[in-house]
């Protein structure tokens, strides 16, 4: 990239980012290493959750963020998957509720007790099948308090509704695996990028395909909405192999309005956008660097602040959201780095410098709070509205103490777009599979037992009948 002289006024021009003590740094843990490309952590006020590496199924951990240090090698684990766990995500509104998904096609909702696991943990709340193969990315809706989003292997992206614990729908649109989901500001746009080069812009509820470019010079991995700016963004590579980043309109994606190149490595470029400071971040699979820019929706568009550099290479980054940072710190934003080889996750805070000790109101505006604007039925009805929005000035307050109730299911088939997504679900594990032929024997051999059965009754009241048509005529 083109890093040009310039004396733009910023007020984030300073911001520097801090790598925590070794005392806020999390040691000792097991960091799968699954070659997926995904975060493989997730992080919010309360807890912090990592997928570990594990034998016959798939795991991750749930530490308290304040329980820092190194971790008992014998700490309890979140293990009912069959198959290795490839995203997790924490709910925005109920911060002991995570979801994950796995190999084993399934997605798994679970609430986490307060203060912590004190033993493994195998029971979900919720098991969600739907998908034939394994399920890559899942996404909770950022205004819905029971909307996630799942996208599979098998091309299709399925929305759950938590309410009834069932998909109500399936966009089936892409021809290839979805490497990435991100959504506007209210959850009314749902934006992807896809392996067969496409970026696309969709209308969730009708599953409605409103823009589509196909990336022929810039190979679109990651994307992501920028707010209230009507903006994407995207990162990927060039026709050269070069790693570059890429800004659309989201009305019209068939050129982009700006394509920078950024450097000649390998890894995957993951974009974290922050929609308070209007700042991007963009991190390197496999890189120590993180470098950030400041994005305006004038010319240049794309402002280059600084660089964070670090020796050590990040696996994936877990972001901790707006009302955990430390406010009085001026901290805008905190990555918690995956450094597998060392089995350590690092606390890096960006801190904007000011002198002052006073509560900062310029760079920390409203945002986004803990509370649901809507329910899964409202959004679903057609409804769209902005975040519940909340200050920081006075700390982190939850409004009020909602409650995760999960529903009760029965077995049942579950059709969505007039498909049945619970036919021929694949068995997980080599013993389910034997179970299941088992199972299927011991029916095929009933059903042959029950028909032969039935063929000698059929001939008993053929026999029955023949003799009343025979005795008949005597008694008239």
């Amino acid at each position: 990239m083109s890093w040009r002289p310039t004396y733009r006024s910023s007020k984030f021009r300073n911001v520097y980012g801090k790598v925590g003590n070794r005392e806020h740094c999390f040691d000792g843990i097991p960091i799968t290493k699954n070659v997926h490309d995904n975060h493989f952590c997730a992080v919010n006020s309360m807890f912090m959750a990592v997928v570990t590496e594990s034998s016959g199924g798939g795991s991750f951990i749930v530490i308290p963020v304040p329980q820092s240090g190194r971790l008992d090698s014998h700490y309890p684990k979140v293990c009912g998957h069959q198959g290795n766990v490839l995203d997790i995500k924490w709910n925005p509104f109920f911060e002991n509720i995570i979801a994950s998904c796995s190999e084993d096609t399934s997605v798994r909702v679970w609430e986490i007790p307060e203060g912590g696991l004190r033993r493994n943990m195998t029971e979900a709340v919720l098991e969600l099948y739907g998908h034939s193969r394994r399920v890559g990315v899942i996404e909770w809706h950022p205004t819905s308090s029971g909307i996630l989003f799942s996208a599979g292997y098998d091309y299709k992206i399925l929305i759950w509704n938590l309410e009834i614990g069932e998909p109500v729908k399936m966009i089936d649109c892409h021809t290839d695996v979805i490497l990435s989901m991100s959504f506007n500001t209210d959850g009314s746009l749902l934006a992807t990028s896809c392996k067969d080069k496409k970026l696309r812009v969709i209308e969730p509820r009708s599953g409605a395909v409103l823009q589509q470019a196909s990336c022929k010079n810039h190979r679109v991995n990651r994307v992501v909405f920028l707010g209230n700016m009507k903006q994407l963004l995207t990162t990927g590579v060039s026709r050269w192999n070069t790693r570059q980043i890429a800004l659309w309109d989201q009305e019209d994606l068939s050129m982009p309005i700006v394509e920078e190149d950024i450097d000649g490595l390998s890894g995957l470029l993951f974009p974290f956008y922050d929609a308070d400071t209007h700042m991007l971040y963009l991190a390197g699979k496999g890189d120590g660097n993180i470098r950030y820019f400041e994005i305006t929706t004038e010319k240049p568009y794309l402002q280059y602040l600084m660089e964070f550099r670090s020796p050590t290479p990040q696996k994936g980054l877990g972001v901790m959201p707006k009302h955990g940072l430390d406010v009085g710190a001026c901290e805008v934003f905190r990555f918690y780095k995956l450094v597998t080889l060392k089995g350590l996750i690092e606390p890096i805070s960006m801190i904007v410098p000011r002198r002052s000790d006073t509560y900062q109101e310029d760079i920390y505006p409203m945002t986004a709070g803990t509370e649901p604007a809507l329910s899964a039925s409202e959004w679903l009805s057609g409804i769209n509205r902005d975040p519940v929005l909340m200050s920081l000035k006075e700390g982190y307050q939850r409004p009020n103490q909602l409650v995760f109730k999960a529903p009760v299911k029965e077995k049942k088939s579950v059709v969505v777009n007039g498909i049945d997504l619970l036919e021929n679900v694949p068995p997980r594990t080599e013993n389910e599979l034997l179970r299941m032929f088992f199972r299927q024997q011991d029916e095929l051999r009933r059903l042959k037992e029950e028909l032969t059965t039935k063929d000698v009754r059929i001939r008993q009241l053929e026999l029955e009948l023949n003799n009343l048509k025979n005795v008949s005529p005597n008694n008239v």
